[in-house]
């Protein structure tokens, strides 16, 4: 009877852990079936229209186009009158300033350089009347020569000068602009002249100017009541605005300067300026020939630009651009192309060619690199 027990309750408690298990799996079973059904998302349903809006076309939208910048218009620069000059017909003597600020120039025509400028009013003394046969469309060609003003220095080569008494030792010596021959002359003055000394610069001394030194100013901004010459409604023009200084200056024919002896001939074959009737001076046609122009320049060497000009090399300054000299030389020794690009001082014979008349001709004799 035990035995039956026993097994009977065995048997029982099996099959209740059997049932417990079932029904474990099937919840679990439930479980995963109500997840799944959670994380589906039902279907979207069809949009509610009418028939009128389904007939309808759908809008086309366009993208906006960026509107083009205005271009701005270009504002015609107003035409430049054309430049007339009046017929200006100056006497010798007095005449004024009609402008409020006119150029003093070294030579006749905007190539001169600046020397000073003059303002409405000021009195001149005019020495006579130069009309140049070439120059540009817009500048003067009437000018005229006048006194130079007080307040403009003038130079002369040391080398012709006594020391001993300020005079002048050469027959006649010019007066220059500065302290170079590339300066315009003003003026010459004679042997046993008296000078006053104001500064010097190497082989060049500064001095007050004497009465007989001149310079020149464009005609037509004089005015003289007593000629009948007044300077009314006058033209624009780039002589009365700011100077331009310009020390490569074309200068006129040649006067001969005596040196002493014993010194060089660095201003024997010096340019003279160009005088009018009204101004003239007695030459001796008995003189001697003058003895060869020898100078000292200062520069760099480069080749001519040109086929056509006199030299294949040319000394220029570098800071102006300017040539100085075309360089020539008669040695057949002599290669002046080594000296390319470098920086010399050459010696020599300096004379003018017809042809280039702005640029001297200087036949070598020595020439020192500068390192």
């Amino acid at each position: 009877m035990a035995d039956i027990d026993r097994n009977g309750i065995k048997n029982f408690t099996v099959g209740m852990m059997k049932t417990n298990l079932w029904l474990v799996l099937g919840m679990m079973v439930a479980a995963s079936a109500i997840a799944q059904d959670t994380n589906t998302l039902p279907p979207m349903p069809a949009p509610v229209t009418s028939p009128a809006a389904e007939a309808a076309p759908v809008p086309v939208v366009e993208p906006v186009k960026k509107a083009a910048p205005a271009k701005k218009k270009k504002i015609a620069a107003p035409k430049k009158a054309p430049f007339v000059e009046p017929t200006v017909a100056l006497a010798p003597g007095a005449a004024e300033v009609a402008v409020k600020n006119l150029n003093v120039r070294g030579q006749a025509g905007l190539k001169g350089e600046f020397l000073t400028h003059l303002t409405n009013g000021d009195p001149v003394t005019v020495l006579g009347e130069i009309t140049l046969a070439k120059h540009k469309a817009d500048e003067p060609a009437q000018w005229a020569q006048i006194t130079l003003p007080a307040s403009v220095h003038v130079w002369v080569s040391s080398l012709f000068i006594d020391a001993t008494n300020n005079t002048v030792s050469a027959k006649k010596l010019n007066l220059r602009a500065g302290p170079s021959e590339n300066y315009s002359v003003l003026g010459v003055i004679e042997r046993g002249t008296a000078i006053s000394v104001i500064t010097t610069k190497d082989n060049w001394t500064q001095i007050e100017p004497p009465t007989n030194a001149y310079a020149f100013v464009a005609a037509m901004y004089l005015k003289q009541e007593s000629s009948g010459t007044l300077a009314t409604n006058l033209p624009p023009s780039t002589e009365t605005e700011t100077p331009v200084t310009t020390n490569n200056v074309v200068e006129p024919a040649p006067i001969v300067t005596e040196p002493d002896t014993n010194a060089p001939a660095v201003e024997t074959n010096a340019p003279a300026p160009e005088t009018t009737e009204t101004n003239t001076t007695e030459v001796d046609t008995n003189l001697p020939p003058p003895p060869p122009r020898v100078v000292t320049n200062e520069g760099f060497v480069r080749p001519v630009t040109s086929i056509i000009e006199p030299t294949d090399f040319e000394l220029y300054d570098p800071k102006t651009g300017g040539e100085i000299d075309y360089l020539y030389s008669t040695s057949t020794n002599l290669d002046l192309g080594r000296y390319k690009g470098l920086h010399i001082i050459v010696t020599g014979e300096e004379s003018t060619v017809e042809r280039w008349k702005n640029t001297p001709l200087l036949t070598v004799q020595r020439i020192k690199v500068v390192e």
